[in-house]
């Protein structure tokens, strides 16, 4: 029996990187995790190993930019595990062809990343709160980042993203806490994702020996993981955080006391 025993969690972008580890901790701590993602092969695999867990476990095809397809996630959890009790929307992009300042963006790259980090957020969360309240009442956590709060040169759109994700954060908490809906938000740094070592391997080089760099310029020392990434959202969708709504966490290894980060404060080669 874990803290999330018999409730059903959706993970969007749930097959690799942070949701890949958040969707598996949530199997660990007792749930049904619905993972929905565009990556059919990572998919199947961490369905494996949520399967390895002893828990139930559904992957679902989905670009959740698309409104559609995201009512079709919604209707599978319920369809599959009775309903829904976690939203955890966490799917994000930042291609690398996207390092831009506003002149250089095309339009079609700008609505690409604000479609997939911030729309499917809203369109995930209209589909899914009626079944949060069927339910009683349940938890949104969205995933948006240190680059909401401050930022650096050569991400319009994705800094844009960020920052709305935050401002939804805190609108829909205060439309949703009637209902016992509870909606934050995490704020990652730097973490050890797919994404970025894409970027690590724009600068050339040795990728590994730009990680450790990157990790540098962290208070603490190094890069995060998935897995700090889940320990938190883990804590906010349980009934341990249960009077918090509207809120941000900051996991980011210190970046955000610091100051200056995006320009690598402290790091030295």
């Amino acid at each position: 029996m874990g803290t999330f025993s018999s409730k059903v969690v959706i993970v969007t972008g749930g097959a690799l990187g942070i949701g890949g580890a958040t969707s598996l901790e949530f199997a660990r701590e007792g749930a049904h995790v619905v993972v929905a993602d565009v990556n059919v092969a990572a998919g199947q695999a961490i369905l494996a190993k949520i399967d390895d867990t002893g828990n139930r476990g559904r992957f679902v095809e989905a670009d959740v930019s698309k409104a559609a397809n995201c009512e079709r996630v919604v209707k599978e959890a319920v369809a599959t595990f009775g309903g829904v009790d976690v939203l955890f929307n966490n799917v994000g992009i930042q291609p690398p062809a996207s390092y831009a300042n506003v002149e250089g963006t095309s339009e079609e790259m700008w609505d690409r990343i604000l479609d997939v980090n911030l729309k499917s957020y809203f369109l995930m969360s209209k589909y899914a709160i009626p079944e949060l309240r069927r339910r009683g009442g349940g938890v949104i956590v969205n995933t948006a980042s240190v680059q909401g709060l401050q930022s650096m040169k050569g991400v319009p759109a994705y800094a844009a993203s960020k920052g709305g994700v935050l401002s939804l954060t805190r609108q829909m908490a205060l439309d949703y806490a009637d209902d016992n809906i509870r909606v934050l938000a995490v704020c990652p740094g730097t973490i050890d994702t797919e994404m970025v070592r894409a970027s690590a391997a724009m600068e050339g080089g040795d990728v590994e020996a730009t990680l450790r760099r990157y990790g540098r310029s962290h208070p603490l020392g190094r890069i995060g993981t998935g897995q700090d990434i889940a320990n938190v959202v883990l804590f906010l969708a349980s009934d341990k955080a249960s009077f918090m709504t509207g809120e941000y966490v900051c996991v980011d290894g210190g970046y955000m006391a610091l100051g200056a980060w995006a320009g690598g404060a402290g790091a030295k080669d």
